[in-house]
């Protein structure tokens, strides 16, 4: 994250201000947007920080981060876990005409123009008791105000700046509730004050349903809305193999050594680094599976090796063990997006209190609702639902409201599967969580399908001396119980709860697939490698070359599988062989999905057109350089999409269907060229490969004929709502 010419810099500052400290700034930019960002912090921290510790080297804490458009949502969070400062600049607007409509230039996009310079070298000033922002000297000196920053101050951000982190705040309040609780007595308020809004008469969204179910030390009677400071029960903890390291350095310098005994289920993953087994992967692998184990995780990797060692997709599993859809969700990876209860993403510190306390802290989100009118066409498939959603919304509002907020999206009849694709994608969408809101009879399905999954990893010899997968059966059995006998139906909002905005996707309006383009040569910089540029396929005009296709990651479920299998079926009867212009890579997200797809002939059908099946008593161990145009079946686990492994050829156009796009992530750029990893459907992706170049809209809807690609159709009636404050 700071290149070498950035450490020059940043040098050259400090000694030209021995008394002031170094901001970070994503100019035009969302500061934190990609991945790992407690190291990302932590490397901030190291270089513009200061020391935690005289007696500890290399662990610094509170920088001072800032973008143009704010900081990412699990960015923000571990600024304040490091007890630093993150601002929102605002520094670049729309350019307004004399009717205050903005400005368009040629590409459609908002001519925006600056507030304030911040380049480098800048002076400013932050005013903690004004909560502004000014030039040089500040207010007490003649400075210029350029921008309020009071979101940056609110009492709990500033206790942990006080406390220099969130760790010290987390334990004492828990400390003083214990103390007070075994004192039968009232605790003294010594703490920032949590802030309580309620407003009479109004309903609750799903989420602060979810919140004021799972809400700790709060008095009774009391109902949180959005804005709310919460405390809050976690029910579901995920940590995956790239950050769990730095989980476990956190749980140790906690002095945690178990697991806390609410928490009701909880997964180390070994996907991030399951495409080569190399030799870092050998000696941190086994290091970190063994520490969890012992601290009461589920784990992909048997610490004792008494079961096969599993690479799934860490979301797939979290997707699986939440087994009720009042869930709260904590997992180390901005793609913990599951389409039961709410889930959030979080740094390796978050993660870590979760697993040790079994809480969170944080405001009550507000939501954004989004629901469907219309009908789907046969040739479209839910992906181009996903993209077409961030497409309408931005046409909808010009600037992107999902942003920071809670998407309520009212799916109902998509298995949890196929929902996730939605939930999941709301990460790019750069909203701070999502949830599924499911028919009564969908949620049973897609509960007794987690519970089929949860019982052949306990087959598996997967459940620990706790027998945690097992209580996470009894749980699931419990909500089916409850939603069948009519007790307690799904998770819904109430019908007078309030939401930020309401979108509502056409969609009649989507005819052809949507592709989510990097946009690499936008003249406008800022453009660049963000999800907001989606384009149907006929924008390429079938000529725009394809160099690799990647079918895989998490946003991709056993029906995508299937749909490649099946293209591959209807091209040897077509024409009595199946040839590829381009290397395609196939990804199965989880070994359960390989299974079913075995046992249902659709694996055979992969096998017979691979050029390469992976092999898990003789991994890979060196990452690919080289691709020839054959089909690929790897490992499950991340693959490309992590791009921490293995990547494509340099240069290379990626048509994929992952979430990535950002530069140098699946594909780094060439000296010639710059790489840029497009975002399609599993349809686009495969006939991608196989034509080298997209296709037009007549070869797909030829391509995919007699395929049926998706299940979805909006609910025919409105989704049930009810009034009560918790169910």
């Amino acid at each position: 994250m700071i290149s070498a010419q950035a450490q020059a810099e940043i040098n050259a500052l400090k000694l030209q201000h021995p008394d002031k400290q170094v901001m970070l700034i994503a100019e035009k930019g969302t500061m934190g947007v990609g991945s790992s960002r407690m190291s990302g912090v932590n490397n901030v921290a190291l270089w513009t920080g200061r020391q935690a510790s005289p007696y500890v080297p290399f662990v610094n804490i509170a920088p001072i981060v800032a973008g143009t458009n704010g900081i990412s949502p699990i960015f923000q969070t571990t600024v304040g876990v490091t007890g630093g400062i993150g601002v929102d600049l605002k520094n670049w607007v729309k350019k307004l005409d004399d009717d205050g409509n903005p400005i368009l230039n040629n590409d459609g996009n908002p001519v925006l123009e600056q507030k304030y310079s911040v380049e480098t070298g800048t002076v400013l000033t932050i005013n903690t008791k004004t909560k502004k922002l000014y030039t040089a000297g500040g207010i007490t000196h003649g400075g210029e105000e350029l921008v309020d920053i009071a979101s940056s101050f609110t009492p709990q951000k500033m206790e942990f700046m006080r406390a220099g982190g969130s760790y010290a705040i987390v334990f004492g309040k828990m400390l003083q509730s214990f103390a007070a609780e075994v004192l039968d007595m009232e605790p003294a308020p010594v703490f920032a004050p949590s802030k309580i809004v309620t407003n009479e008469g109004q309903g609750l969204t799903a989420v602060e349903k979810i919140f004021n179910a799972n809400a700790l030390g709060m008095a009774d009677g009391t109902v949180l809305h959005a804005g709310s400071d919460a405390r809050v029960r976690v029910n579901i903890v995920g940590s995956q193999d790239t950050t769990g390291l730095m989980t476990s350095q956190e749980l140790e310098a906690m002095a945690a050594t178990v697991i806390s005994p609410s928490v009701d289920g909880a997964y180390q993953s070994g996907c991030h680094t399951a495409s080569v087994w190399d030799v870092k992967a050998q000696e941190n692998t086994p290091k970190l599976m063994k520490f969890m184990s012992r601290f009461g995780l589920i784990t992909g990797r048997d610490a004792k090796e008494q079961y096969h060692p599993m690479t799934d997709v860490i979301h797939k599993v979290l997707n699986d063990i939440t087994v009720d859809d009042w869930s709260i969700i904590i997992g180390g990876d901005s793609h913990t997006r599951m389409s039961k209860g709410v889930a959030f993403g979080a740094d390796s510190g978050t993660v870590a209190l979760a697993l040790a306390t079994g809480e969170a802290s944080m405001p009550v989100p507000e939501s954004v609702k989004v629901t469907f009118k219309g009908s789907m066409a046969d040739h479209m498939d839910f992906r181009d639902v996903v993209h077409a959603t961030q497409a309408q919304m931005l046409e909808q509002f010009g600037d992107n409201i999902f942003q920071g907020r809670i998407i309520e999206v009212h799916i109902g009849t998509l298995l949890a599967d196929q929902a996730f694709t939605f939930t999941d994608w709301t990460a790019e969408m750069k909203a701070k969580a999502s949830i599924c809101i499911s028919e009564d009879d969908t949620l049973v399905k897609s509960l007794q399908i987690a519970k089929s999954r949860i019982q052949i990893m306990i087959d598996k010899g997967m459940d620990n001396e706790n027998q945690m997968l097992q209580g996470l059966i009894a749980i699931a059995e419990k909500r089916i119980d409850d939603i069948t006998s009519g007790r307690r139906p799904a998770l819904a909002p109430d019908a007078t709860a309030k939401y930020a905005a309401e979108v509502v996707v056409d969609l009649d309006a989507i005819n052809e697939p949507m592709i989510a383009d990097p946009d690499v040569n936008n003249a406008d910089v800022s453009k660049r490698y963000t999800h907001d540029t989606i384009r149907p396929i006929s924008h390429y005009m079938g000529d725009k070359k394809v160099d690799l296709g990647f079918v895989g990651s998490c946003m991709v479920h056993k029906g995508d599988v299937k749909i490649v299998a099946q293209m591959l079926r209807n091209l040897e009867k077509a024409k009595n062989k199946v040839e590829f212009k381009a290397p395609l890579i196939v990804a199965a997200p989880t070994y359960n999905i390989i299974d079913e797809l075995k046992a249902e002939g659709d694996w055979s059908i992969l096998q017979k057109y691979s050029g390469f099946e992976f092999d898990d008593n003789a991994p890979k161990q060196t990452s690919r350089t080289d691709y020839e145009n054959i089909l690929y079946l790897e490992r499950p686990g991340c693959n490309l999409c992590m791009g921490n492994q293995e990547k494509a050829a340099k240069g290379d156009t990626v048509m994929a269907t992952s979430t990535r796009l950002f530069k140098g992530r699946v594909v780094e750029d060439s000296d010639e060229k710059k790489g840029e990893s497009l975002l399609a459907s599993t349809p686009v992706v495969v006939l991608s490969a196989i034509l080298g170049r997209t296709p037009t809209i007549d070869e797909y809807k030829e391509a995919v004929e007699g395929i049926d690609l998706t299940s979805f159709a909006p609910p025919q009636s409105a989704l049930a709502t009810t009034n009560s404050v918790h169910f």
